[in-house]
């Protein structure tokens, strides 16, 4: 009872806090193309944008805390070409620019800075400079397409557990319609627009979800206008 008392404690002063929001909604678990709108205080800030997510659709991640999960629905796992499912803060913004503007963590993206996706590594699902003994598996972060450009990171699996997958983030699509290794992507303009918005200070959050579990969402946020 007191350990259930401790979380819907935990859960409503988490809700309360997060005064930004960007829900990402998709049709189903398969889907690769879903829906983004941004609130501020239970208000819609922009036009709801159309964005890439996995290449094989969404799987439960880990976040926050857990949403309802039926049996027969995917889990999130290393290298399954799936974007995360679930409630997960929005920590810092990157990208290649040196700037100082942003409400949120910046890191400045150098030819020298990782994320690891080697799972058995200690700095699994970390964005890091380079160590002297290289992780056996990372991703370049300055890369030549411009896909990180600019980004946020989305703090999944935060606990580094292994195979639940990492290195998850919005960031710069490929182009229009290319599905993603597991992120959530958009045009660069889409993407200036929502870290130019963006604040710490009022505890940003990414619902990534099916529309199955959207009737879930109105029931925690009663005050979104869903």
């Amino acid at each position: 009872m007191i350990k259930t008392f401790l979380i819907l404690l935990f859960l409503q002063n988490f809700l309360l806090a997060s005064q930004q929001i960007i829900l990402v909604v998709s049709s189903d678990f398969n889907s690769s193309k879903a829906k983004l709108t941004c609130y501020e205080d239970a208000k819609q800030v922009f036009k709801t944008m159309d964005v890439n997510i996995g290449k094989n659709g969404l799987g439960w991640g880990i976040g926050e805390f857990e949403l309802t999960q039926r049996d027969n629905e995917p889990i999130k796992q290393e290298g399954d070409k799936k974007a995360p499912a679930g409630i997960f803060k929005l920590t810092s913004i990157f990208g290649y620019e040196n700037r100082q503007d942003f409400a949120l963590k910046y890191i400045n993206l150098s030819n020298n800075i990782i994320c690891v996706d080697d799972s058995d590594s200690k700095d699994y699902n970390k964005i890091i400079e380079m160590p002297k003994i290289k992780p056996n598996s990372f991703e370049q972060m300055k890369r030549d397409d411009g896909q990180y450009e600019l980004g946020v990171v989305v703090a999944h699996n935060t606990k580094q557990i292994k195979q639940a997958g990492s290195c998850i983030f919005l960031h710069v699509q490929k182009s229009k319609n290319a599905s993603t290794a597991g992120c959530t992507s958009m045009s660069l303009k889409e993407m200036k627009k929502i870290a130019s918005w963006l604040d710490g200070s009022k505890n940003p959050i990414l619902i990534q979800i099916p529309k199955s579990s959207l009737k879930e969402i109105k029931k925690l946020f009663t005050n979104l206008p869903l």
